[in-house]
């Protein structure tokens, strides 16, 4: 452990005790001789600052009462570890869509790696060894992104044109922007729609001629966007109509019981090994896709016209490799 890293341990230590630390407390906790730990004090207090007290006895520190909660360490302090999660963040960022925020991040991006390679005493750090994998990631246009991720930060209206991937229907828009979600490497827009007045999820990747409109947005409480637009399965809108019942073999429960489908979702273990699971929904399009994926260890159990929707789909399926092949 550095000095920089000793000082940030310190500082923490301090802020999270009343009571005044042991000295063999604090040296077992920086790994540190006695001598090294004094001067590390001495530099926390008289270079830094910090209110530091002792025991009548100097076996002890703390923070003065009163004080503690209110010192903070000047600028920006951050461990190796908690540095290198920002470098790993940066990373899933700029290699899942590097046109977006790429740009944006890379002067923070080297001031956190200098640090990084500081504390570490190397001159570069093996970036390669983290590897992120897009998947059904979609082209974005970045002057749409950064237009509408400026209106609903600045909680501005906006107006713009939007193709509607399932039909094909190109339309104008006026909205009031509520907040950016990223849902399985896509960007999608949530607003309040002022001539449907209801609240509709935008792709944006499907939004084309921005335009920021000069008018506050007007705000929809956050319960409501959540029940609205978080409630059902997947990313489409709405208040669930149904609980799916999906029975997955012993093969796939293995994987399945560890994943997330929905923060409502539940799940239990079968007497047979298999993994049943129930999410809600409002439309079947996303969620039938999903269950499909895991073809003959899914099951769907109800409700019924579930169940024969993936029935037909299966059907449709096998119907198309008993063709003869072109």
């Amino acid at each position: 452990m550095d000095r920089y890293e000793r000082i940030l341990t310190l500082h923490r230590i301090f802020q999270s005790h009343r009571h005044p630390v042991a000295v063999e407390r604090l040296r077992e906790e920086l790994d540190c001789s006695r001598a090294t730990l004094y001067r590390d004090i001495a530099f926390l207090r008289d270079a830094l600052g910090a209110p530091l007290d002792s025991d009548p006895e100097g076996r002890g520190y703390r923070y003065a009462e009163g004080e503690g909660d209110r010192f903070e360490l000047p600028g920006l302090w951050l461990t190796s570890e908690e540095l290198s999660a920002l470098v790993a963040l940066e990373a899933l960022v700029r290699r899942s869509d590097p046109g977006v925020l790429a740009d944006a991040l890379a002067p923070f991006r080297e001031r956190v790696e200098k640090l990084l390679n500081a504390h570490s005493g190397t001159t570069q750090q093996p970036m390669e060894r983290i590897r992120v994998v897009p998947w059904g990631s979609r082209k974005l246009n970045q002057q749409v992104f950064r237009a509408v991720a400026s209106a609903v930060l600045a909680r501005r209206q906006l107006k713009f044109r939007y193709r509607a991937r399932t039909t094909g229907a190109d339309s104008v828009r006026h909205v009031s922007p509520q907040r950016l979600t990223h849902y399985r490497d896509n960007w999608y827009l949530d607003a309040w729609d002022h001539d449907r007045e209801a609240l509709r999820s935008f792709a944006v990747d499907r939004i084309g001629e921005v335009e920021m409109v000069d008018r506050p947005a007007i705000d929809r409480d956050e319960r409501e966007l959540d029940d609205t637009l978080a409630s059902s399965y997947g990313i489409f809108a709405g208040a669930p109509k149904a609980w799916a019942t999906i029975r997955f073999s012993a093969r796939a429960a293995r994987w399945v019981a560890d994943e997330h489908w929905h923060s409502l979702q539940e799940g239990r273990w079968l007497d047979d090994g298999r993994y049943e699971l129930r999410v809600p929904y409002a439309q079947s399009r996303e969620l039938v896709m999903d269950i499909l994926r895991y073809g003959p260890d899914a099951e769907v159990v109800a409700p019924q016209s579930l169940r024969e929707e993936i029935r037909i789909m299966h059907k449709l399926a096998l119907d198309g490799y008993e063709q003869a092949a072109p």
